[in-house]
């Protein structure tokens, strides 16, 4: 099976976030436990990171 690069996969796992961003899975979880939170989506109890959302959310941060 071949593997998709991380910055060309629409959706990323908690882990492949903190990797991708540099902040840490504890971050990215109490930031998408937020109702608010418009780069999440949650398949069953899976979380994962909409990269493109994620991407425009940094850009916007002025702290995280």
């Amino acid at each position: 099976m071949k593997e998709i690069p991380i910055w060309e996969k629409a959706n990323l796992t908690l882990e492949e976030a903190a990797a991708y961003s540099g902040i840490g899975t504890g971050k990215l979880r109490e930031i998408t436990n937020d109702k608010n939170c418009n780069f999440v989506l949650w398949v069953g109890r899976k979380r994962l990171i909409k990269r493109r959302l994620f991407d425009k959310y940094i850009e916007q941060a002025f702290s995280i």
